[in-house]
């Protein structure tokens, strides 16, 4: 059975925006960005490939490949592309107070393809996460986008990660 997903953000994940002073960042200038980045979240996303296919769900793009991998000591990942994402008439209802925050939604079931997967982000619509709970086949990981991605986190996706469902595919 092939490993599920598991789809990455960068800022607010992996460059969080007040990260304890001690919590071991370091700053880097990327695409006239400042940037933290922290070795910790590369070993962590490399214990985490053992068990998913990584993937960038960022706005970052392709550009997540360029300049976040090497400095986290990622290979090259698959990219889910938002920028010019045409909705489809299949795609889910987001309620309108939702529709900032679950811009990725519909890439991202695009993506998966009916694969399980898992996606950490900063700006998940608790809706979204609450109808994922009783589903085997989605995880769903809102990160707190001061602190970003803390070890909790690496455990929750190591003791369940997402699994085939055995029943038809539903958005």
């Amino acid at each position: 059975m092939p490993a599920p997903l598991l789809f990455l953000d960068v800022d607010g994940v992996l460059n969080p925006a007040r990260p304890h002073p001690e919590a071991g960042f370091d700053t880097h200038t990327l695409l006239g960005y400042r940037v933290l980045l922290s070795p910790r979240h590369g070993d962590w996303l490399r214990e985490l490939s053992e068990h998913y296919r990584l993937c960038w769900a960022t706005t970052w793009e392709d550009q997540a490949n360029l300049h976040i991998s090497p400095l986290l000591g990622l290979p090259e990942l698959p990219v889910v592309h938002f920028a010019g994402y045409v909705p489809q008439p299949d795609d889910p209802k987001v309620p309108l107070m939702d529709l900032f925050r679950a811009f990725k939604w519909a890439p991202l079931l695009r993506f998966a393809d009916g694969r399980p997967f898992a996606w950490i982000d900063d700006l998940i619509p608790g809706r979204l996460v609450r109808n994922s709970l009783l589903r085997r086949d989605r995880l769903l990981l809102p990160v707190e986008s001061g602190q970003g991605l803390q070890r909790h986190h690496v455990d929750r996706l190591l003791k369940r990660p997402p699994t085939a469902r055995r029943w038809p595919r539903t958005n």
